[in-house]
């Protein structure tokens, strides 16, 4: 084999294996996945407090770090103007549990008081989630669940 051919080959499998290691590298860095988001709202009943529940699995390769929850009512200030990561810093926090090698099952739930549920409005709401993972990339989804309060 000549050896212009050799240092073509060897230039080859370094330019491919270079490309192959971006391309991991790249992968590795794809924000948090949501995945099977569910809510379950409970009206409170006479002296017995309801609950709102929302459970989702967030896949993150570096790992989850956080994952905020937001409920809000369909008729807010949120559908005209549209839901950013900025509303969602003061968001309650969901506890995630490992449930797979990249994943997280992620739960937050909340007491409704007969109070509660009085002043709160009827109709359609939604759960907003706001996943970060250990590198700091987030995704946001804002209709991650639907419930009905009546």
């Amino acid at each position: 084999m000549s050896r212009r051919i050799a240092l073509s080959v060897a230039a080859g499998v370094v330019l491919l294996g270079g490309a192959g290691a971006f391309a991991l590298a790249h992968a590795g860095e794809q924000p948090p996945a949501l995945a099977d988001g569910a809510a379950r709202y409970t009206a409170p009943d006479g002296d017995r407090d309801g609950s709102l529940t929302f459970a989702t699995d967030v896949t993150a390769s570096s790992g989850v770090k956080s994952v905020k929850v937001l409920a809000w009512p369909q008729d807010s200030s949120f559908a005209e103007k549209g839901l950013t990561e900025k509303d969602m810093v003061a968001a309650e926090s969901a506890v995630c549990k490992p449930s797979g090698e990249d994943t997280a099952r992620c739960t937050y739930t909340v007491a409704v008081t007969g109070d509660d549920a009085a002043s709160s409005p009827r109709g359609a709401w939604h759960v907003a989630v706001l996943a970060t993972d250990e590198n700091g990339a987030t995704t946001l989804d804002t209709e991650a669940a639907d419930f009905t309060v009546r």
